[in-house]
């Protein structure tokens, strides 16, 4: 998609071009050129509007249904205006009606907040990649007695997350030793990313008695394995997916769905080359997964200043209002950053 050459066009053309995916998006219909005319305001007569149509036809970025005098937008129109809405991006993104304050410092409460308001304001599919697990470091740590024999492990991160681990013991645990193992994993693991060197050299403390390495060598799976966990994919709206589908949509929402029950294949297609400064659009074709080519997805980065920790996106039919879209995704991912840095500031 960066090497996509860009197709040169006169400022009329573009104004058409611009009118026509904007009167197509909004009405399903085929364009005319008398249409065209009254919703652009160009001064120009119908036979130069159409003439200018054919011109963008033979550039594919229109067609021609064989049962209409319209026209309609083809994928290389879709993505010409979707280029064309990128390029006069506003400095500063549009404020977008996402209140986080409930979510409090739960990054997955807030993640799924956003994905509800996304998909309530423009009745598309959300989609919000959460932060990677390796992207959080260590907050707080619980070792609890639960039973003579039985201790629980419960970690919980700076991106709000909460794992929690059970341990069954041969022999009854010693409260004493619990309980030093909570203040000592407290003092040396707060701060540090789990799955580092860092954090085994901590576990592994040469100063350590035999039986306080031991009792820790047989946690320490409660911190490695943080950052086995997969990366999480929210998603909300389906339901208003499908009320508001064309029947020439189905059959993709329909794939859409099934997909859903394979939700790494659909965060690879979100998480693809994010870019920090600006929202992405991929229209059609350029979504490289086969159950999605007949859809658009647009989307915008969050997370820090210098770390880009997941994305914001809608996935919804080809003939979608691109504008609303970007400047959607475009505000939540602005409300979620300055959500995601309190919390990792805090921490």
């Amino acid at each position: 998609m960066a090497n996509r050459a860009r197709i040169e066009l006169s400022e009329r053309q573009r104004a058409l071009l611009r009118g026509l995916v904007e009167e197509y998006i909004a009405t399903g219909e085929p364009v005319g050129s008398k249409t065209l005319l009254e919703r652009t305001g160009l001064d120009v007569s119908s036979s130069t509007v159409r003439s200018e149509l054919a011109a963008l036809e033979s550039r594919g970025l229109l067609t021609h249904p064989h049962t209409s005098a319209g026209r309609v937008p083809t994928e290389a129109g879709y993505r010409y205006h979707a280029d064309g809405l990128l390029d006069r991006l506003e400095p500063t993104p549009t404020p977008f009606p996402l209140d986080l304050s409930a979510a409090q410092a739960e990054v997955d409460s807030a993640l799924q907040t956003t994905t509800e308001m996304l998909s309530e304001v423009t009745r598309l599919l959300a989609l919000v990649s959460a932060p990677p697990p390796e992207s959080a470091t260590i907050r707080h740590v619980e070792v609890l007695v639960l039973q003579p024999q039985v201790v629980m492990v419960v970690v919980i991160t700076s991106a709000g997350s909460v794992t929690k681990r059970i341990y069954a013991f041969a022999d009854p645990v010693d409260p004493g030793l619990a309980n030093w193992a909570g203040q000592y994993l407290n003092d040396t693991l707060a701060g540090v990313q789990p799955g580092t060197h860092q954090l085994r050299q901590r576990l592994e403390d040469p100063g350590l008695s035999e039986r306080e390495a031991a009792f820790l060598a047989t946690l320490r799976v409660a911190f490695t394995d943080l950052v086995e966990e997969r990366q999480s994919l929210y998603v909300g709206g389906t339901a208003g997916l499908l009320e508001s589908a064309r029947g020439d949509e189905l059959v993709a929402y329909q794939r859409v769905l099934e997909l859903l029950e394979k939700r790494a294949a659909l965060l690879g297609v979100v998480s693809q080359a994010l870019d920090p400064r600006r929202p992405f659009v991929r229209v059609g074709e350029e979504l490289e997964h086969p159950d999605l080519r007949r859809l658009a997805l647009v989307g915008a980065a969050y997370g820090l200043a210098n770390r880009t920790l997941g994305a914001v996106s809608l996935l919804g039919p080809v003939r979608m209002d691109y504008e609303k879209a970007i400047r959607s995704v475009r505000g939540a991912a602005s409300e979620l950053s300055r959500f995601v840095e309190e919390i990792y500031e805090r921490n």
